[in-house]
């Protein structure tokens, strides 16, 4: 493994961002500034001037609905409805930094949730983002093969260090990748955002390959912890990483928490590249208090289903088709999408729309029962 501190430094012209050809959108392009008469001129015209990169943004896209209904409903991160009743630190708290023995026990605790054998196989991060940026400077690779179309975050990353990247869409294309020397395989599981569930032995099998290669396959679990695909307890692996977002399943995005499972070697590196307090103090509290609470997570798992076959139905029930496995968002496929997605927002509902695919639209899951009633009732109303 090469060291990360001799390629950290701005040793070569970075490329520029490259516009993403699947359904994420790069977060280089322009700022969203739909045009204020976008409700009158439709949604096709009013995406001229750009869509958010991510989802969330909500009083941005809303500025140019003023006729919803209020309060406003956030159905477009794919972040759990159910947030993890957590207790905050008091106050004096934050008056120091983060001790040792804080990190020291939330990486233990992630180990028993994330079913790793030992807390040095677990690096904790400023959310799974973070993480994903650094992995290009401490994984060598001569290319690198996206399994997608998925979360756009892990292409730019690569092709800023410089790294050709190829994205391809069909698994068997990434076995074939595997097979080169060199490559850095990834796949996101479940996928976003179209919410595809791999089995957790083919992607095993992936990381086997590459190991016999000289490469390397990164896993996202991003959305998996109410799932039962996860590589995580294979760890330590040759060739095997995988990433866990905490604030997803806990719904909690704002503490900013993510964590990398891997072998010492790479886990050890990238520790070493975050540097000290890598996690603050909120985080730090936060994270091992709901990490520990395996109840809680379990009775969250079926919430979120039940909460995800509902919606299933109701987008059924109004003529529309969804795909995708993951409990905590569904796509909807339709060749009027971006009309949908205008309606919903006409009604206090914001969704995700994708620029590059116009018959495609993720939906999350309703946090409340008023917000169900308001998307029920919407989605009845949408073909009249």
């Amino acid at each position: 493994m090469q060291a990360v501190s001799s390629q950290l430094g701005p040793n070569r012209q970075q490329p520029e961002h490259p516009r993403h050809k699947g359904l994420e959108q790069a977060t280089n392009e322009p700022p969203f500034t739909m045009p204020p008469h976008a409700a009158a001129i439709g949604v096709e015209q009013a995406a001229l001037g750009g869509l958010p990169a991510h989802g969330g943004q909500v009083q941005a896209v809303m500025r140019h609905f003023p006729q919803a209904p209020k309060p406003y409903y956030d159905l477009s991160t794919g972040i759990s409805p159910f947030a993890y009743p957590c207790t905050l630190p008091p106050a004096q708290a934050l008056h120091h930094l983060p001790e040792q023995h804080e990190e020291d026990r939330l990486l233990t605790v992630a180990a028993q949730a994330y079913g790793v054998a030992d807390p040095a196989l677990i690096v904790a991060g400023a959310g799974s983002q973070s993480l994903i940026a650094i992995l290009p400077f401490a994984i060598p690779a001569q290319r690198v093969c996206i399994l997608g179309p998925t979360y756009s975050g892990h292409e730019q990353a690569w092709r800023l260090r410089g790294i050709p990247v190829e994205c391809v869409t069909q698994p068997q294309a990434l076995v074939l990748a595997a097979h080169q020397p060199g490559t850095v395989c990834i796949a996101c599981n479940p996928n976003n955002p179209n919410g595809r569930i791999m089995p957790a032995q083919w992607l095993l099998s992936v990381a086997t390959t590459c190991a016999n290669n000289g490469g390397f396959l990164i896993v996202d679990e991003a959305f998996a912890d109410f799932e039962n695909q996860s590589v995580a307890g294979s760890l330590p692996h040759p060739a095997l990483g995988v990433l866990r977002s905490f604030g997803k399943t806990y719904g909690l995005p704002g503490i900013r928490l993510g964590f990398l499972l891997a072998a010492p070697p790479l886990a050890a590196q990238v520790r070493a590249t975050l540097g000290s307090w890598p996690v603050g103090t909120l985080a730090l509290h936060v994270g091992a208090q709901a990490l520990a609470d395996s109840a809680w997570r379990s009775h969250a798992a079926q919430q979120a289903k039940q909460a995800h076959t509902r919606l299933v139905n109701g987008l059924h029930m109004a003529g529309l088709k969804s795909q995708g496995q993951c409990s905590l968002f569904t796509l909807v496929r339709h060749a009027k999408a971006k009309k949908l997605w205008q309606h919903l927002c006409q009604n206090g509902l914001v969704t995700r729309v994708f620029s590059h695919t116009p018959d495609a639209l993720r939906i999350g899951l309703p946090a409340s029962a008023e917000a169900w009633v308001r998307l029920e009732t919407s989605l009845a109303t949408f073909n009249a």
